[in-house]
């Protein structure tokens, strides 16, 4: 039996076979594994996307829904610092309305700009030639940071302090020009700030979170409509992978930036923008 005439569904045909549940896992992997990385989430998923020939306002949005199992996996692997927010901790400074109000300025900057040019943003700034030359600026940016900046001071997440947590947000409105990467513009942000390079990327995926949820969110609720009920499960199990994906990147890329720099990321990304301009343009 078929689906009902003008019923929106995620394949042409209206059927979504098992064998199309590839996709979705896929998809969950990409999204999970670069999200928090400094590699531009957008840019894989471009590739990722054509290869799969998967793309569209239906693709776009389900990028969007699935973004939410990747923040849920940081809030997973930082519960303690998030409950800490909801309680002042005499032990910890950033806790209680003082860590709050640290990420309100983080996520204030890109939240006013990013609400004032999403049009902007949406019409002129995903195009391919935009995207490549945001993974390679990005890059060149991640290299001239590793080169110039000293050894931070700001040893832990607890010394942050407002100044530092208002120009990390500053940092991140580089993160509004797709393929750039929220998570490149926010640890370079720290960095350049006087943080270390591990903590500067553990504030910059705790800080990720507010400002993901408003942005999806936002997204999601412009779009949703776009689906029917049959998309249910294909939805969910981007949203799983992505989860999963997304906590062992965290976890390992805390456990590279103890031992390696940036830079390795910073010649990725100078590989992977000709390919995202071949990929989407071709």
């Amino acid at each position: 039996m078929g689906y009902p005439e003008n019923v929106p569904t995620l394949y042409p045909e209206g059927y979504a076979s098992m064998t199309d549940w590839y996709i979705a896992v896929i998809l969950g992997i990409v999204e999970g594994l670069t999200e928090f990385l400094p590699i531009s989430s957008t840019g894989h998923l471009i590739i990722s996307g054509h290869l799969l020939h998967y793309t569209g306002p239906k693709a776009e949005t389900f990028e969007i829904v699935i973004q939410l199992g990747a923040i849920l996996a940081v809030v997973q692997l930082y519960r303690r610092r998030f409950l800490g927010l909801l309680r002042p901790d005499p032990e910890h400074a950033f806790s209680g309305m003082r860590g709050i109000w640290l990420l309100i300025l983080t996520s204030l900057p890109a939240s006013v700009v990013g609400l004032l040019a999403h049009s902007y943003i949406k019409a002129n700034l995903f195009g391919p030639i935009t995207v490549a030359w945001a993974l390679g600026f990005g890059a060149i940016m991640i290299l001239v940071v590793e080169r110039f900046t000293r050894k931070g001071a700001t040893a832990t997440l607890d010394e942050i302090t407002p100044m530092q947590a208002f120009g990390i947000g500053c940092f991140q409105c580089l993160a509004l020009w797709p393929g750039f990467s929220r998570s490149a513009a926010t640890i370079m942000g720290g960095m350049i700030l006087g943080a270390k390079r591990g903590i500067a990327a553990e504030y910059s995926f705790i800080a990720a979170v507010p400002i993901m949820f408003m942005a999806t969110a936002y997204d999601f609720l412009k779009s949703y409509h776009l689906f029917a009920r049959e998309d249910l499960l294909f939805i969910g199990i981007g949203f799983v992978v992505s989860y999963i994906s997304a906590w062992f990147a965290v976890k390992g890329f805390i456990y590279l930036l103890g031992r390696m720099t940036l830079k390795p990321f910073a010649y990725y990304r100078l590989a992977l923008a000709p390919l995202v301009y071949f990929f989407w343009a071709g």
